[in-house]
């Protein structure tokens, strides 16, 4: 993904009781403004902001969830098996706000 148009950053996979796949990375308070404008016209309604999100070699077609005034990025269970990633571990990610 071409690092100057996505919204880079790393943070560690958790566990949230939510809708599954149960597994995401929060975003950084950072981007929440970037990715709150970029999503007002893109918005499915409740507030998920489709995105394209890579980690790793893998890339994925999802929605950021809205939580606490930021975004929790779904990490599929298809990437967890790819990147051989789980709960705990830190992970870099490229974003990119839209539809794929």
């Amino acid at each position: 993904m071409d690092g100057d148009e996505a919204i880079l950053f790393d943070g560690a996979i958790f566990e949230w009781r939510g809708p599954a796949p149960f597994l995401f990375v929060a975003v950084p308070d950072a981007h929440i403004g970037a990715i709150r404008y970029a999503g007002l016209s893109l918005s499915y309604g409740w507030g998920v902001v489709p995105v394209v999100a890579e980690i790793g070699k893998t890339r994925f077609a999802t929605s950021l969830f809205p939580k606490g005034g930021g975004y929790l990025l779904p990490v599929k269970v298809a990437v967890q098996k790819a990147e051989r990633i789980g709960v705990g571990d830190r992970v870099e990610v490229a974003l990119k706000v839209g539809r794929p």
